[in-house]
This record gives C-alpha cells, structure tokens and sequence, in this order.
C-alpha cells in the first residue's frame, strides 16, 4: 500500500537472475546429473531426456522450465485441527524449528548429552507456547530409540504435543510412509490430508549433481501423495561445490531444479519448496559454517532466484556457537533479519546451536523473542492524518508532554515493540533486582513452559491407533537397511 513503509532487500538483478538460470541450464543439458534411481530414470527417459553412461541424465531446458510453470506458486498449510496456519508464497515469512540436533543442553544439569525422546517432546512444548514460532520440528535425534524408527518416533512425540504444522525427516521411503499413515489417521484419511497438509517433508539430493535412491523414493512418494516436501541441495564452498559463491549457486541451483523436473514428472501440480543451503566449509576448522556472511548472501541470491520463479522458498538460521552467549545471539539476529528481508517462506532452524548439532530449549525462547523484533521491523509503519499527528503535536505544543494524551493510548501497543526478556531496567535498577542475564531469563522461562504449559491434546482413541502404528512400523523396520 502507498502509505506504508516497509523494509525490503535485494540481492540480484533480474538480468544476473536470467544469467545464473541460463548457466543452470547449461549444466542441465550439457553435463547432467546422476540419477542413482530406476523409478526417476524411467521418467526422465519417458520424458525425453538423454540417458549417458553412469546413469547420467541430461534435461532439455525446455523441460526445466515448463517444470517451473507447473510448481504451485502458493501452498497452504493447516495445524493438524484442519485451521489454516501457513500460506507460503510472495513474501510472506514463517518461523519454525530444525530436525536432528545430535546433542542437546540440559537445562537441570547445565551440561551437554547425547538428545533423546523426551527432548523431541520439550521442544515440542516449548515451540507450542511461543507464539512466534509458527511450525515444529523434532529438533533433537533421539538415540534412546531404536535407529529404524527414530522419525516415527519424533514425528509422534510432535503431533502428540502440539497442533502446529510439523517439518520433519525420514530415513526413507518405508519410514516415510508410516509418517504419512499417521498423519492420515490424525486427519481422518488420505483425502482430507491431501486437502489440508499439516505436515512438510524434508529431504536432500547429494552434491555434486547426484539425486540418490532414497532421496528419490521419497521425492516421488510425496509427489504422488501430495504431501508438501522442502527439496534441499546443500553444497560446500571449495568442497562439494566451486568455492566462488556464485559457482556455488549455479551448481546448487541445478540440484534444486533437476530435483523439481524429477518431482513434477511423477505429478503436476504436487506442492515442493525449494532453495538450497550453499555454505563455506572452513578452511581451518573443517566444519559447516552456520553463523557465516557467505551463507547469509547465498540464502538472499536463491531468495532473489526463487522470487523470479515463484517458487516457494526454504531458508535457514542457526549459530556456530555451542552455548547460548553472544556469539549465538548474534548470528541467530542476523539470519532472522536477513531471511526475512528476503521474503523467504519457510525459515526453519530456529534455536540451532554448534553447527547444527546441538540443541538448547532455552535457545528456542531467545530466537522466539528475535523473531518478534523481526517481525516488528517487517512489519514498518503507516504515514496517514492519524500516524503524522499533527493534531495531537499542535494541542501539546512546545514544552508539552504527550503521556497522557489518548492518542498515545490508542496506538502505542501497536506502534512499540515491547520486549518478554531483554533488559530496559536502568542499571541502578538492574542491579537491585539481581543484575540477571539474558541467558538466565530464557533458562528460567524455558523451565516454567515444561513445568506449566499444557498443549491441546489429541483424543486418546487417536494416541491408540498412532501407538500401534508405530509398533507396526517397528516390528517391521526393526532389522531393515535403508537404501542411501
């Protein structure tokens, strides 16, 4: 609207856009991804592509880009209650957790240990009563499970404590499908789920330019069941991508787009989120760097790339840091900001710690309280008669004072963000009421939720048909080996 001020950002112009996308299909249909899958390999044979030694599949730009034009350009999302949660499109920006945190903080011993079950649900229950947090994710990796069924597992523990969407992961196709099983049991059957998703899967292909067996199972699964998948290349700067950024993004961007051809051939129409995690590896330390400039820029570029297409769109947040303190305050700041100035759709990873392998639910209390600032900082301000007051500054005049005036009354809740933990205590006053950090705050107020919050339960005959489900699924994978 023209009388609102809103920030905006933007990375690439719409002529750098058409190059890296006409460099993409010059990967595309010149060098080819490898298709490590029977099923995916019949379809782009069907479809016209050229099928090379290794199972290397070379894909016609036309195909890409008629591809493109069948993705939905908007996915709804629902709670598992059938109400809407989620609309992914344009701009419009959501906030959830991450899957697979190896580790977790301890809040009752203050020391790191391997994450189990009862993690999954704290997490749960903690994201259920943050209200800027808009979907779940199992966050930890259970190991107090067995291995087969550990995502059975977490996706019951979720769906069990708190009606949000969840963004969750499999081991494979089989794993998958009692997800999807349950999911319908919970929603009533497998036409109601298709018609109101509550859930979003998420995979990956391998870089380089490789779509693996078991990434293709369950690509083509959630293709043929409709439900919702976050499609994911990420690639290493200088390790398993070029280390140029825009190297990076081209390579990344064949991934992502070879994955939706493969996804729109086994259906028209089915709903994929996409963008990619292009990150530098550190020289140094060897590791994933979460809390890097380089992964903020190329998050903005597919953002940029994947607005061009409209596509909707996957980010990501997290810190490198491994306890809650500055550095990880920081980093999360910066990538919620940065995702959403980007207009990305679903930014997920909220609270990650230690490179994505360690998780804090008190961490989820800080990043829930960044995301409102964010979310204050998107949302701008009006310039209208009411917002430019002249009015009210001509009655109080020079000398005056407007705090009891009704016009501040009346708008200043909206117009104020106003802070659950950060401190606006002078210091004098800080300091008599305990000189108390802002880690301190979050621990105390992630200790209250699990003691005191109560999320909306799921009737028990339901609880009884997603426990035999999952004891099913268990006397059947418990010796399984899934497929890479």
């Amino acid at each position: 609207m023209e009388n609102e001020c809103k920030p905006s950002y933007r990375l690439i112009s719409d002529d750098q856009i058409q190059r890296i996308h006409k460099a993409t299909l010059e990967i595309l249909e010149n060098i080819g991804v490898k298709i490590s899958n029977d099923e995916g390999l019949e379809l782009f044979r069907v479809y016209g592509c050229k099928i090379e030694n290794e199972n290397i599949v070379k894909i016609p730009a036309s195909l890409v880009e008629d591809s493109i034009e069948k993705v939905p350009k908007s996915i709804d999302i629902f709670s598992r209650n059938g109400d809407l949660a989620m609309t992914l499109e344009n701009r419009n920006s959501y906030y959830g957790l991450g899957t697979d945190l190896v580790y977790t903080y301890d809040l009752e011993t203050g020391k790191t240990r391997e994450s189990v079950l009862q993690d999954v649900i704290n997490a749960t229950i903690i994201a259920d009563y943050c209200e800027n947090i808009d979907f779940l994710a199992s966050y930890a990796l259970p190991h107090d499970v067995p291995t087969n069924t550990m995502y059975i597992e977490c996706f019951k523990a979720e769906v069990e404590n708190s009606p949000k969407p969840i963004f969750f992961t499999a081991a494979g196709k089989e794993d998958l499908s009692y997800i999807i099983k349950m999911a319908e049991t919970v929603v009533g059957d497998e036409e109601q789920l298709k018609e109101k998703p509550f859930l979003i899967h998420y995979s990956e292909p391998l870089a380089p330019l490789t779509h693996s067996y078991g990434a293709i199972n369950k690509l083509l699964l959630c293709a043929e069941k409709q439900i919702p998948i976050c499609y994911i290349p990420t690639v290493l700067l200088g390790a398993s991508g070029p280390v140029t950024l825009v190297g990076g993004i081209t390579q990344a961007n064949a991934e992502a787009l070879s994955g939706i051809v493969l996804h729109q051939l086994k259906s028209k129409g089915a709903p994929i989120i996409s963008g990619w995690g292009v990150v530098p590896l550190d020289m140094k330390a060897t590791t994933y760097c979460y809390g890097s400039p380089e992964l903020r820029l190329t998050n903005t570029a597919f953002a940029d790339i994947y607005h061009y297409y409209k596509i909707p769109i996957w980010s990501i947040v997290g810190t490198d840091a491994h306890v809650l303190d500055q550095q990880a305050a920081m980093e999360h700041a910066f990538g919620t900001l940065l995702a959403a100035l980007d207009g990305a759709n679903l930014i997920h990873d909220i609270g990650y710690l230690g490179q994505g392998l360690l998780g804090n639910p008190a961490a989820i209390v800080m990043c829930d309280e960044i995301i409102s600032y964010v979310k204050r900082i998107m949302r701008g301000f009006e310039i209208n008669e009411e917002t430019l007051g002249l009015d009210i500054i001509k009655k109080v005049g020079p000398g005056g004072n407007f705090l009891a005036e009704p016009h501040t009354l009346k708008h200043f809740r909206k117009e104020l963000w106003m802070p659950k933990y950060a401190n606006r205590e002078n210091p004098d006053s800080w300091k008599d009421k305990g000189s108390i950090i802002y880690e301190e705050k979050v621990i105390k107020k992630a200790k209250e939720i699990l003691q005191q919050h109560k999320p909306l339960p799921l009737s028990k005959d339901i609880i009884n048909k997603l426990r035999d489900l999952a004891q099913e699924a268990e006397n059947k994978l418990l010796n399984f080996k899934f497929s890479a």
